[in-house]
């Protein structure tokens, strides 16, 4: 298959629209079910670059969940405890594939975002990643492969529309790239930079004692960068991605907003969020949409009366500013990448109610003195790349 036709562009009035090699080779992977868009395949082509780059940083199983062009969630193969099974809703699914946990990582961190996602995933999908991805909200997935049992569980999906790529794991793309705007092509290298354990060679700061699962951490939050549209932040811990911020035009505004998200990742395993009290008949993505708010500074919303009598069985207990900080003080030896140079101190500060204790970032600020100095402060590892990983 050289050329693909697709029902329209990026929204319905722009016709027409196809995507094709203007090398005359084929396309890089085969449509084994539904029909992608044209977004779906810009997250497919971006989510399958970072799964695989994943794979080879960490040697371990690697899914993401992408929406709108960058990621929601990204993590690799490492078995779940029980507090994340319960906070990402598969505690029912018994023991999970490594390839599933990955993705049950990827689509938790951030999962009012997830909703509607398109998935990479780095390994041949199983039946245990198939029927998790078989009960969430979904518009496809792109995978190297899909076992037949696998295969004909997904196929089921959205009354037999769901979306199924599958990719060609040995293509290789050409190394320049181009594209268009207002009708002037651009035309720019391939980002070739490979992010490995060797990527982290320059630390900055006075500690520099780093255990292997942090530099594992950073490394996933760097590859993350690297596909997420730019200004963007991304904390990681344990082996996935907790907390993305996302082409926010200011590098603080980027750091708040990962970092709430890692806080509220970190929230939704506090006691006061698993004893939720919820009724039986309430879906999973209206929990989801219900501790969103419970754990915000909007609680009175699902609190209120006439509230919270259609979602929990008995009123919950206001889940106080002193004891949500007290809760996140818990969070520890979180790992954060930052796409280009914290221009100010106040990142590190931000960082640091988040639990940030290990930073990679590009450097080359004036004010990386000042940087250095906050981040000594609080006794933290930081990594100057000498790399920066803007992607639009």
């Amino acid at each position: 298959m050289r050329e693909f036709e697709l029902k329209y562009g990026c929204n319905p009035n722009q016709k027409p629209s196809r995507v094709y090699m203007e090398n005359g080779n084929e396309l890089p992977f085969e449509v084994l079910n539904g029909r992608p868009g044209y977004i779906n395949l810009l997250d497919a082509f971006n989510g399958w670059q970072l799964v695989k780059e994943l794979r080879n940083a960490t040697g371990l199983p690697a899914a993401t969940s992408f929406k709108h062009v960058s990621p929601a969630g990204a993590a690799v193969g490492l078995p779940l405890n029980d507090t994340e099974k319960k906070i990402y809703w598969v505690d029912d699914l018994g023991e999970l594939s490594p390839l599933a946990s990955a993705y049950a990582r990827a689509r938790g961190a951030d999962r009012m975002s997830s909703y509607g996602d398109y998935i990479a995933l780095s390994d041949v999908c199983d039946r245990d990643t198939a029927k998790l991805i078989k009960r969430e909200v979904s518009d496809g997935i792109i995978a190297p492969g899909y076992e037949d049992e696998a295969l004909e569980i997904l196929k089921e999906k959205k009354k037999g529309n769901y979306c199924v790529l599958k990719v060609d794991p040995d293509y290789v793309p050409e190394e320049r790239e181009k594209k268009q705007v207002f009708g002037v092509t651009f035309e720019q290298g391939r980002n070739n930079a490979l992010i490995d354990e060797g990527f982290l060679g320059d630390i900055v700061t006075k500690n520099k004692d780093i255990p292997d699962s942090a530099k594992r951490d950073l490394m996933i939050s760097l590859i993350v960068l690297k596909y997420t549209q730019s200004n963007s932040v991304a904390y990681a811990k344990g082996g996935q991605a907790i907390g993305i911020g996302a082409g926010q035009q200011s590098r603080i505004h980027c750091t708040r907003l990962a970092g709430q998200k890692a806080d509220n990742w970190f929230l939704r395993q506090s006691p006061q969020v698993l004893d939720l009290p919820f009724l039986d008949e309430i879906r999973r993505a209206d929990r989801d949409n219900a501790i969103d708010i419970y754990i915000g500074n909007e609680y009175e919303d699902v609190l209120r009366d006439g509230s919270w009598q259609r979602i929990f069985k008995t009123k919950p207990d206001v889940f106080s500013a002193e004891d949500k900080r007290s809760w996140l003080d818990k969070n520890t030896d979180v790992a954060l990448g930052s796409d280009a140079f914290f221009p100010f101190g106040d990142n590190v500060e931000r960082a640091k109610k988040s639990g940030v204790k290990y930073i990679a970032q590009p450097g080359g600020s004036i004010r990386d003195d000042n940087v250095i100095e906050t981040a000594d402060k609080y006794g933290m590892v930081m990594y100057f790349t000498g790399l920066r990983l803007f992607h639009h």
